[in-house]
């Protein structure tokens, strides 16, 4: 029968290549470099040709980690300062979002299994309430709410 050897090879093939999901810090240091691009079409204010950075998870981690305590940083400054100190009109507004999320689980994961706070990225530093990432956190606002408030940020 085909239709029974067809399917003792699919159920077979599916059990070896069972996926498994990569933990935050597998994300974090994925490997990948980070890249200017040039953009060939116009996009919301950016106009066709202009250089646009796209960091790593691993670059945007760096930059929050000297974030000095007690100071807010917006994703929004973020994203000027790496795109001027990469020489680039400005960076990728799409992964600068997804980043800063990886380096907020990444961090978070680390906590979990049992890295002091202090050496963990302070990722509080740069989420607040109205960012729209905040909402999205596997652990939820309220460990980030704690770190703002201990470091006198608004929540």
């Amino acid at each position: 029968m085909p239709g029974a050897m067809w399917c003792r090879l699919t159920h077979k093939t599916a059990q070896t290549m069972a996926y498994t999901r990569k933990t935050w810090r597998q994300k974090l240091h994925n490997g990948h470099p980070d890249k200017l691009e040039r953009v060939d079409r116009k996009m919301s204010d950016v106009q066709a040709g202009s250089l646009m950075y796209i960091a790593t998870p691993e670059i945007v981690d760096a930059y929050i980690r000297n974030i000095p305590e007690g100071v807010h940083t917006s994703l929004q400054q973020m994203r000027k300062d790496l795109a001027a100190a990469h020489h680039a009109d400005f960076y990728c507004p799409i992964t600068s979002g997804i980043f800063l999320r990886i380096v907020a689980e990444a961090a978070y994961e680390d906590y979990q299994a049992g890295m002091p706070l202090e050496q963990i990225t302070p990722f509080w530093r740069m989420i607040d309430a109205r960012a729209p990432v905040a909402k999205k956190l596997t652990f939820g606002q309220q460990f980030v709410a704690e770190q703002r408030e201990k470091e006198g940020l608004p929540w």
